[in-house]
């Protein structure tokens, strides 16, 4: 990059499926402002500001313009970005090329989804190609489903697995005080949890949530000379694959390529050997507890056909050695337009060593998140502590 870019400030809102005390507006507002706190900084000092939800879920478009006021955004340069389950880290990636590219030294990034006010399942419904993607007409519980059994029949997983990946998310949560699902439960309640299609059940799967998040990214200068804790961003990449049915017979939903093939990228610019070893923690976006362990193996943090033992030796457990989502991640929140911008922030937050009570116990210097949206889209995002690793 020409310009090295850090992470200066951020916030969020307390998350939670109904937030009947603000709109959409003054939902943002409440992140912006805790952004601004935590930096320091007032709107004058932004130079521009990137916005962006899925508007499809709640049927309003225009984002960018008519929260304009609630975001800080008026007479300021800027942009909307809808990319689905990624656009909170498309946000991040658009405002760091910016910013590295010398147009700005400080930009503002929002996402937020307020899931209340339309039919986000409605919405989902129609994602699939109604021929091709025929077995998909669950939407999302559907996809998720079929990685389920496949991984089953490949590598010889229970659902056992996938329950702990439920209650490990959920009693991460507890200790997250922004956290949406923050529910004390065991193996046996997440078994007996409701079957959604075998076999998700319903703790397997990610709430709706209504959320925001903001971060504020800033140029070297300005980092040194105005934050005491700047999170420098490394790398990002991102691949998009659309996954039809057709693909299923060359590449197995417990083989994705889409990940794999990001993660390699980002491994490679950075000279990653060992990511486990490499990363202090992991911010994964995981809607479904399946696809957590399945993307375990992706990112390398264990061989193809092994996600689901990291889950039987606590490996990914907050006190671990390889700890992932710490927040309680997506399974736990999920405001979608800022699900994937949570990730970042709270990756940040464990490095600058403000996480609060779901702080891991170990020294954290490097941390990797990731996106996921769609059928098979991701954006990684690599942080660090310092400029020169």
């Amino acid at each position: 990059m020409k310009r090295n870019v850090a992470i200066i400030g951020g916030g969020q809102t307390y998350h939670a499926a109904r937030r009947h005390d603000v709109d959409q507006g003054e939902m943002v507002n409440e992140a912006v402002r805790a952004a601004l706190k935590d930096a320091q900084m007032t709107m004058d000092d932004i130079d521009a500001v990137f916005l962006g939800n899925m508007e499809f879920f709640e049927g309003t478009h225009l984002t960018d313009c008519w929260l304009a006021g609630s975001a800080g955004a008026y007479g300021k340069p800027g942009m909307k970005i809808t990319t689905g389950g990624t656009v909170g880290a498309t946000i991040i990636g658009a405002g760091m090329h910016h910013v590295a590219a010398g147009l700005f030294d400080k930009v503002l990034c929002i996402g937020f989804e307020k899931q209340e006010e339309g039919d986000t399942g409605a919405i989902l419904s129609g994602v699939a190609h109604p021929l091709y993607g025929r077995s998909m007409a669950g939407a999302a519980v559907g996809y998720f489903a079929m990685m389920g059994t496949s991984y089953m029949a490949a590598w010889g997983a229970k659902e056992e697995h996938a329950a702990m990946v439920a209650v490990k998310a959920r009693q991460n949560a507890r200790k997250n005080q922004y956290a949406h699902l923050k529910l004390d439960i065991t193996i046996e309640d997440a078994l007996n949890s409701r079957m959604l299609a075998y076999p998700v059940r319903m703790l397997d799967m990610c709430p709706a949530s209504n959320g925001a998040c903001a971060v504020i990214l800033g140029d070297e200068k300005t980092a040194k000379d105005r934050c005491k804790k700047p999170v420098w961003i490394r790398a990002m990449d991102t691949a998009h694959n659309e996954q039809f049915e057709i693909d299923w017979r060359n590449v197995t939903l417990t083989k994705p390529i889409f990940s794999t093939a990001c993660a390699a990228r980002m491994y490679k610019r950075l000279s990653v050997d060992d990511p486990k070893k490499y990363f202090d923690v992991f911010e994964i976006y995981e809607p479904a507890t399946w696809a957590e362990m399945v993307w375990y193996e992706d990112l390398g943090l264990c061989g193809r056909g092994e996600g689901f033992k990291l889950m039987e030796e606590g490996a990914t457990a907050i006190d671990g050695p390889i700890p992932v989502n710490p927040s309680g991640g997506v399974l736990s929140t999920n405001c979608i337009g800022a699900s994937a911008m949570l990730r970042v922030w709270e990756a940040a937050l464990q490095i600058r060593g403000d996480a609060g009570g779901h702080q891991v116990p170990n020294e954290v210097n490097r941390a990797l998140a990731t996106a996921y949206g769609g059928t098979n889209w991701t954006v990684m995002t690599a942080l660090s502590s310092s400029t020169e690793d």
